[in-house]
C-alpha cells in the first residue's frame, strides 16, 4: 500500500488509515479479525476516539504485540481541561500503552466549539501537558460539518496542531463555498507543514426516515466496488496533499476500501468523477446529520 508523508510528523503512513469507529460495538474476535485484515494489508496508521462506544477496548489487546508497529491516535471530545486530561488518561489505560503518536480535539465543527478547547481551561491545555510529558507525540484537530474547512483553518490560526482531519469527497467538491474553503484549508495546512487527513470518502447520502440500517456507519455508505474505486481514485489521485483518508466506521466495507486502493491506479480524477456522476442519490452527508 502506498505510504505517505504526515506532515512534519515525518511519519510515513499508508495511505489508508484504520478508522476504528468500526470497532465500537463489536465483538472482540470479529474486532481481532478487523484488525489483523488492516494490517496484513499494510495499514499502519489506526485512528480511534473514546466517544467510539468500546473501540478503544477492542484495540486494547493487541497493542502489547502491535504498538511497535503502527502510528496510534485518538482523540478526546471532551471540552474541558479537567475532563480532556482524565478522558487522555483512560485512553492510555484502555488501550493498554503508555504513550500515543497524536492525540486529537475531537468533533471541533464549528467557532463555538473552537472556542470551547483553544479557550483559557479549555482541553487544549490537556493535550498540550499531555505531550510536554511525554505521553503523546503530537496534537491535532478533526471535524464533520460542512463548516469544518473553515473552522480548521482557524484553528491553525490560534494553534499550531500537528495535523488536521476534516471532511473531503467528490459531491463535497462540487459545492463551491465548500471547495472554496477546502482550498483555503489545503493553503494553511501547507504552510505549516501539518498533516492533512479526510473523512467521509465513501459516503453516499443519510438514512432516509425508515429506512433499514444495513451497515453500521451514521449514513449510507457506497458499497458497490465500482463506487468505491472511483471515490477512492477520486480523492487520493486528484489529492496529492491529503496524507491519508479513514476507512469507513464498517469492518464489513474495509475490504472493499483495501480492493479500491489497488486498483484506483490508472484511474484519473476526471474519469473517477465522471462515474460517481451516476449515481442518482449521491449527496452530502451534512444535509441531515443525525446529531
Amino acid at each position: 500500500m502506498e505510504t505517505r508523508r504526515l506532515g512534519r510528523l515525518e511519519h510515513r503512513s499508508s495511505v489508508l488509515i484504520y478508522g476504528a469507529a468500526s470497532l465500537g460495538a463489536v465483538d472482540q474476535d470479529r474486532a481481532d479479525a478487523s484488525i489483523q485484515e488492516a494490517l496484513d494489508a499494510g495499514i499502519n496508521h489506526f485512528d480511534v476516539a473514546a466517544d467510539y462506544g468500546d473501540a478503544e477496548l477492542r484495540l486494547g489487546p493487541r497493542m502489547p504485540e502491535i504498538r511497535d508497529r503502527i502510528f496510534l491516535a485518538t482523540k478526546t471530545g471532551r471540552r474541558t481541561y479537567d475532563e480532556a486530561w482524565s478522558e487522555i488518561n483512560r485512553s492510555l489505560e484502555r488501550l493498554q500503552t503508555d504513550r500515543l503518536d497524536l492525540i486529537q480535539m475531537h468533533a471541533v465543527c464549528d467557532l463555538e466549539n473552537l472556542d470551547l478547547v483553544t479557550g483559557k481551561g479549555g482541553s487544549l491545555e490537556a493535550a498540550i501537558r499531555a505531550k510536554e510529558e511525554g505521553m503523546v507525540s503530537a496534537i491535532g484537530i478533526t471535524g464533520h460539518t460542512d463548516e469544518a474547512p473553515s473552522v480548521h483553518r482557524e484553528a491553525l490560526r490560534r494553534f499550531d496542531f500537528d495535523s488536521v482531519l476534516t471532511p473531503l469527497n467528490y459531491k463535497l467538491s462540487t459545492d463551491p463555498k465548500y471547495a472554496a474553503d477546502y482550498a483555503e484549508l489545503v493553503e494553511a495546512v501547507q504552510a505549516s507543514d501539518a498533516a492533512l487527513m479526510t473523512i467521509k470518502m465513501i459516503s453516499r447520502r443519510n438514512w432516509r426516515d425508515g429506512e433499514k440500517k444495513t451497515y453500521d456507519t451514521w449514513y449510507q455508505p457506497f458499497d458497490e466496488q465500482r463506487y468505491i474505486t472511483a471515490a477512492t481514485a477520486w480523492l487520493l489521485n486528484g489529492h496529492p496533499e491529503i496524507t491519508g483518508l479513514a476507512t469507513a466506521g464498517e469492518t464489513r466495507l474495509l475490504r472493499q476500501m483495501v480492493q479500491a486502493e489497488k486498483e484506483r491506479a490508472g484511474l484519473s480524477p476526471e474519469d473517477a468523477a465522471a462515474i460517481l456522476d451516476e449515481v442518482q442519490d449521491y449527496q452530502s452527508p451534512f444535509v441531515d446529520m443525525p446529531f
